[in-house]
């Protein structure tokens, strides 16, 4: 097996190797070229994030500065939307369902590192998918951590470090990030209009 193969297959694997050092070199390149596009350049955005990511629906926008190992393995859904310094470490799948927003600062991060110093020092890693159901709100400064699934329609508190799968329709926050209780109908705003109805 290839050091990508490996990789791919959630198996320990060398990050040194040629291949996948090359590969996050011409991710790298296009992330800072992305950075660097004039702000309403919208569709030289999108050409870039188009040759970057696996797959994106529409509706994708992504503020600068946005870093990411691969590319390649990042799949995003219709109407996303991230705020300022998105990062994701892509060495294993990361899945974003549609309408999710995500604040600043906030990163998503597959790759992990043996416990044992002598093989973490040899450059030996491992990497989880994360996944993000539809309809979810990331709030500022969160950090979701290898193997992380988080369902449809939850929301993750500012802050969070989420170590373990969050269950759907939830509002979650803490390190560890945990549910602290269900989504209502009670959680529905009033829109207000600014129109005196007395």
């Amino acid at each position: 097996m290839t050091e990508k193969e490996k990789q791919q297959a959630g198996l320990l694997y060398n990050s040194n190797d040629k291949e996948l050092v090359q590969e996050r070199v011409n991710a790298k390149k296009l992330c800072a070229i992305y950075n660097t596009i004039e702000y309403n350049d919208y569709q030289k955005k999108e050409r870039l994030l188009d040759r970057l990511l696996a797959l994106r629906g529409s509706k994708t926008w992504i503020e600068a500065n946005f870093f990411c190992d691969y590319g390649y393995n990042i799949i995003i859904g219709d109407n996303f939307y991230a705020n300022h310094n998105l990062v994701i470490l892509d060495c294993a799948e990361v899945i974003f369902g549609d309408n999710v927003f995500i604040g600043p600062n906030c990163g998503f991060y597959t790759a992990g590192h043996p416990l044992d110093a002598e093989q973490r020092n040899s450059g030996l890693e491992f990497a989880k998918p994360i996944k993000v159901g539809s309809n979810v709100w990331i709030g500022g400064n969160v950090c979701v951590m290898p193997g992380v699934t988080i369902g449809d329609g939850a929301v993750i508190g500012g802050g969070s470090v989420v170590t373990k799968d969050i269950p759907a329709g939830v509002v979650a926050v803490g390190n560890p990030c945990k549910p602290v209780r269900e989504i209502t109908e009670k959680d529905v705003m009033e829109l207000n209009t600014g129109e005196d109805n007395s």
